[in-house]
């Protein structure tokens, strides 16, 4: 059976070290997943990519383009979740937020998630338990006990890329142990099941025209 991880990165340059990180987080994912006997397929997006799509969807009522819905699609069905951001003003990038506004409130239900977060200095590591674990507990994810914060001193080897290799490990194997065992007991009320997901991208058989519902308040 293979097993479908989507990772997530919102950095703004190219290359960015949030890519760097999460390229090093989704590769220990592989290994992790692999060493429990099974395959695993890794999607990877880049949310500036997106931006566009984004804003338009803000702008228009909620009204999301093709190919965000598709992404919206792929998010929701996934087996497990990376997420990672740059850290700007003691939290998580624009774009970031703007993605998880455009997901429908069940898109994340039961969903293992590692949650990890890049800054130019230690001091904002703190963003991973005040920003981002929040935000995906409020979207019912089962946010993985590790997160992972990566300095830019962290990149450079010795004893802080050891640091940063070993915390990388264990957050995935501990998403390895949910997405390969289905999450095991539930887990805060949620199993990782996609059935108890809703991507919120389906349009309904019948829609009233807005112009309709308009002339309806005028009388």
């Amino acid at each position: 059976m293979t097993r479908n991880v989507v990772v997530l990165t919102a950095g703004l340059s190219q290359p960015s070290s949030t890519r760097l990180l999460a390229d090093q987080i989704s590769g220990a994912v592989a290994a992790e997943v692999g060493a429990r006997g099974e395959a695993v397929d890794i999607q990877t997006y880049e949310l500036r990519e997106y931006a566009v799509d984004l804003a338009t969807m803000m702008a228009t009522a909620g009204m999301p383009t093709a190919r965000l819905d598709d992404l919206r699609r792929a998010v929701s069905a996934a087996d497990g979740l990376v997420v990672v951001t740059p850290a700007f003003a003691a939290s998580y990038s624009g774009v970031f937020k703007l993605f998880f506004d455009a997901l429908d409130p069940d898109a994340l239900n039961g969903m293992p998630v590692i949650i990890a977060a890049t800054a130019g200095t230690p001091r904002h590591s703190l963003v991973l338990d005040h920003a981002l674990r929040p935000l995906l507990t409020y979207l019912h994810a089962v946010v993985m006990p590790t997160g992972v914060f990566a300095a830019t001193e962290d990149f450079g080897g010795g004893a802080a890329g050891h640091d940063l290799s070993r915390r990388v490990g264990r957050a995935a194997a501990e998403l390895a142990a949910h997405v390969v065992s289905d999450g095991g007991d539930a887990v805060a009320g949620f199993t990782p099941s996609t059935a108890n997901r809703d991507a919120g991208v389906g349009i309904p058989a019948r829609v009233t025209p807005f112009s309709q519902l308009l002339g309806r308040q005028l009388g």
